[in-house]
């Protein structure tokens, strides 16, 4: 007690103050965060308390809106499917000329290299620089497609890109790989000119594998659609993704468009060279366009021969692929499509026979065969009418009771495909003559073949018998195909004319062994028109009439043979004119002006036949997005009549004419610009 004494009076007094001051400012902040923390939880109680008498009270709130997945839209009102129509096809069209144009560039190109005459040079380059106009806006139409594909049908752009996602990477790739390789080929052209044309022309040769490549990955998404493989038909799973890619119709329809495009690109390269031509003002001028225009009618009814014969080979996989699509193409809604389609065919052929024929008048000496024309003129008529002639008329009862049976006696046997493939193989065999005759135009008489030594047999030799080859194939396959033995009977005719036909190519080169080469070439082409047309064109109402089976495999033969004596006889020709001397030369430039609109009318045809074939490939389909699997359930799920597409087709073909002219005109100021300068 006295130590806490003695230490209280030792303290200093204001040292007391201070120790009494803080313990009252800790116990007043200790009360005041008492207070307030009760103060808050009664706060906090009652809000709780209001909040579920409201709760009680108020009408519970609607839910939000799901997102809702939509599978078809509008194009700003317009209907998806005509959009889409019109965008892809305007995108395919650019895309076969700007895949079509570069082979036959790079092959004039080669020729050029080789010759060393600068003429094939300037014009390869011409070529490309309408080509590189062109690439712009086949890119830009091709990503409005996609934009349009994947807004307007999203649904449907799922499942493709859940199948062929992969793919869509490497279409990516090659797309960046043929730009790259487009821009280095033509503004490397000078660069290159002396000391690396072999490089420049490997990239031309890349630039159309990169296409190529473009166009294969394309077309199988197109033929999946058409013939879906690899994927299990009711659950949609992938099951083989290369089933998926290389379905049944991949390849048929490979052949066909890469044939297809060098015809289009052959056909409007022509129509350029003929606007170019009519507004030149020089002599020079008409006579370098008067020679494109010869080259792309050369390129265009050169890939227009062998096309028929492709569209078959589609047609016939279409069938076998699904008879219900085979008989709705043929003989159902599309049918009459076929008549306009023989109709644009036809005027193909005539227009490129009119125009080569026009092309002998700047040819001295051509009128030695002035007096053929008439005799080719009047059997492509014939063919063409026979082509268009339909088999089904649009009769009335009172009209069929007039004629007093089914059918019109000329559809009865003009309209049916026996008929149609026989005179389709004497319209190509005529148009190839055509040829022949103004390739001989300027010359005189013939080398004889054993002039050209022991290149030119060998040549002959190895072409002929790669042909044989092939014949003989078929003819072993024809009798290894299991069919009913009353059906099967009906083979041995077509083999036999194979085994005629093989005959006659022997005979054929030993006659041109013998220096007998015109003599050769015209018994083959006997040979050939007796027994793939004349008879074979009999024979095909007898298979139609007992074995229709066996139709599909005459048509094969007679394509066989038909190609054949082509390609042998070209092989002849060439060396029967290498050397010979000319009667008098080409004064290119002397045409007349009506062969320029025979061009430009060959221009509109193909676009329009294009976009014709655009619509009955697609349209086979039905009201089905993938046939079998995915239907198509949007509104615009029917099929067009005949007047719809002929309009909407027709829109198609002016609006990709004033493009492709906007387009020409663009690269044509680059042109004028570089002269003035």
């Amino acid at each position: 007690m006295n130590t806490i004494k003695l230490f209280v009076s030792s303290t200093p007094k204001n040292l007391h103050l201070r120790i009494a001051f803080t313990l009252f400012l800790v116990i007043f902040f200790i009360a005041l965060a008492s207070s307030t923390s009760m103060a808050q939880e009664n706060a906090e109680t009652a809000e709780v308390a209001e909040t579920a008498e409201t709760v009680e009270t108020a009408e519970p709130e609607a839910p939000a809106e799901p997102y809702e997945v939509v599978d078809y839209r509008n194009f700003f009102g317009l209907d998806g499917r005509l959009a889409i129509w019109i965008i892809a096809q305007l995108h395919l069209m650019f895309a076969a000329f700007v895949l079509g144009v570069p082979i036959f560039a790079v092959i004039v190109e080669i020729i050029g290299a080789k010759s060393g005459d600068i003429r094939f040079d300037n014009l390869a380059r011409e070529f490309t620089k309408l080509l590189s106009a062109a690439f712009a806006t086949t890119a830009s139409l091709g990503g409005l497609m996609a934009f349009a594909l994947y807004g307007l049908y999203p649904g449907f752009m799922r499942y493709m890109t859940d199948v062929f996602h992969p793919f869509m990477f490497i279409y990516a790739i090659c797309f960046f790989g043929e730009a790259f390789c487009l821009y280095g080929y033509y503004y490397s052209w000078d660069l290159l000119a002396k000391k690396g044309k072999w490089f420049h022309i490997t990239l031309g040769i890349m630039l159309n594998l990169f296409g190529t490549a473009l166009m294969l990955l394309a077309n199988s998404w197109a033929t999946f659609m058409m013939a879906p493989g690899g994927i299990n038909m009711e659950t949609g799973t992938v099951q083989s993704l290369y089933h998926a890619f290389y379905n049944f119709l991949w390849m048929p329809l490979n052949i066909h468009r890469l044939i297809a495009n060098v015809a289009f690109g052959g056909f409007v390269v022509g129509a350029y060279a003929a606007v170019k031509f009519m507004g030149a003002r020089s002599h020079e001028e008409k006579a370098h366009y008067d020679w494109m225009g010869y080259i792309g009618n050369f390129v265009g009814l050169g890939a227009l021969i062998p096309l028929p014969f492709a569209g078959y080979y589609l047609g016939r996989e279409i069938y076998s692929a699904s008879p219900v699509m085979g008989n709705i193409m043929m003989g159902g809604a599309f049918s009459w499509t076929f008549i306009i389609q023989a109709i644009l065919i036809g005027m193909l052929f005539i227009g490129g026979n009119y125009y080569l024929w026009n092309g002998m008048s700047r040819i001295k000496g051509a009128e030695r065969y002035t007096p053929y024309i008439k005799y080719i003129n009047i059997i492509i008529i014939f063919c063409f009418a026979v082509w268009l002639t339909p088999h089904n008329l649009p009769l009335s009862g009172e009209e069929r009771a007039l004629i007093g049976e089914q059918y019109h006696p000329f559809s009865k046997f003009f309209g049916v495909m026996a008929a149609k493939n026989a005179v389709v193989n004497l319209l190509i065999l005529s148009t190839f003559f055509s040829f022949l005759l103004y390739r001989r135009a300027n010359k005189g008489e013939t080398m004889p073949f054993s002039s050209h030594g022991k290149s030119a047999k060998v040549a002959l030799i190895i072409t002929a018998g790669l042909t044989i080859l092939y014949l003989a194939w078929y003819a072993l396959g024809l009798r290894g195909i299991e069919l009913e033995e009353n059906i099967k009977q009906y083979l041995s005719p077509l083999i036999t004319c194979l085994v005629i036909q093989i005959i006659a190519i022997v005979i054929t080169i030993l006659l041109t062994f013998a220096n007998r080469g015109k003599f050769a070439q015209a018994f083959l082409f006997g040979v050939t028109i007796i027994t793939s047309v004349m008879y074979m064109a009999y024979y095909g109402f007898v298979v139609m009439e007992k074995a229709n089976l066996v139709l599909r495999y005459l048509s094969v033969a007679q394509v066989s043979i038909v190609i054949s004596c082509l390609i042998v006889n070209t092989i002849i020709d060439i060396f029967l004119f290498k050397n010979a001397k000319e009667v008098g030369g080409i004064q290119w430039g002397k045409i007349p002006l009506r062969a320029q609109y025979a061009l430009l009318l060959l221009c509109v045809a193909i676009v329009t036949l294009m976009g014709l074939m655009g619509f009955i490939r697609s349209g086979l389909r039905m009201n089905w997005h993938i046939y079998g699997f995915m239907q198509d359930t949007s509104a615009g799920a029917f099929t067009p009549s005949i007047a719809y597409m002929g309009w909407t087709v027709s829109l198609i073909v002016i609006i990709f004419l004033a493009l492709l002219a906007f387009v020409f005109w663009l690269a044509g100021l680059g042109e004028k610009k570089k002269q003035h300068s």
